[in-house]
């Protein structure tokens, strides 16, 4: 019996939370039309879609046009949980800012790690290096207009939701560990990608902000489904009522997964929704 049989969760009642990146999208940052059509079945039969990112409201906003969400509603959770957005009305009904305080230490710890930081403002991407080649995977995901600070703290005279670090993932992985150790109490350090390190206020991940936002919305957590492949996904697929990771997630991430999907190139997305018809009529 897979957990969804033994869940039978209703598709009207359902919540369904995906990340993008590596989840959603394929290996081209791509939707394909099958995941599409799936999608458009779940909320057609009363299921509640939140797209659910690490990136920046800016940098979702074009998968959640994609999907029509903004005429069929849903919901966009950006920042790593810093941010939740109401698609049909573009209201914002959560944010948390980053403690502006904390950015000069951030930068100075960024320059004596050796590695590039940055932020974020609307189409903007501020950073240390704007030539450095993790940024400019962000970049390319994103479609941000860059903008080198170097000094970074005295160019951001604007609120913060979230901060970047990147560097190579080994290298990364250690700096991870130090930042962890330090800001313990005072920020959340969790790394998205091998080479992404976000830093956003501390309790903000994406947990917090998609178990509060749906008890806002009415519905129960237990008819929450989460999926994702990443470390800054594995607080939503702990908390969620099933919590999916795609086969090509990080081992951790699958480790702790209710329900193991296909990958992201092979419509992952697809065998959960349909899991879901099948088990919660």
């Amino acid at each position: 019996m897979n957990i969804f049989e033994e869940k039978k969760i209703k598709v009207r009642d359902a919540v369904l939370a995906l990340d993008l990146d590596g989840t959603l999208t394929d290996s081209k940052k791509r939707i394909s039309e099958r995941t599409k059509e799936s999608i458009d079945k779940f909320i057609a039969a009363g299921g509640t879609v939140a797209l659910a990112s690490g990136r920046p409201t800016f940098g979702v906003m074009p998968v959640a046009k994609i999907l029509e969400l903004d005429k069929k509603g849903g919901y966009i959770l950006s920042y790593n949980g810093g941010c939740f957005l109401d698609c049909k009305n573009n209201k914002q009904l959560f944010m948390k800012e980053l403690t502006h305080e904390y950015l000069p230490i951030l930068e100075k710890q960024a320059k004596e790690f050796g590695i590039n930081l940055m932020t974020y403002n609307g189409d903007k991407a501020y950073a240390l290096d704007i030539d450095e080649q993790y940024y400019m995977i962000e970049i390319n995901i994103n479609h941000f207009i860059r903008v080198k600070a170097n000094p970074l703290t005295p160019k951001i005279t604007f609120p913060i939701i979230k901060c970047l670090m990147t560097a190579d993932g080994d290298y990364l992985a250690k700096v991870e560990k130090e930042m962890k150790k330090y800001w313990e109490g005072k920020l959340n350090i969790v790394r998205s990608e091998p080479y992404f390190l976000e830093v956003t206020e501390v309790g903000i991940d994406k947990a917090s902000t998609i178990t509060n936002m749906v008890k806002k919305l009415g519905k129960s957590v237990d008819n929450l489904i989460c999926c994702g492949d990443g470390f800054n996904d594995l607080s939503m697929i702990r908390a969620a009522g099933i919590g999916v990771a795609m086969a090509n997630a990080q081992e951790r991430v699958r480790a702790a997964a209710d329900y193991i999907t296909k990958s992201n190139d092979e419509d992952g997305i697809v065998d959960v929704v349909e899991n879901l018809f099948k088990w919660g009529k």
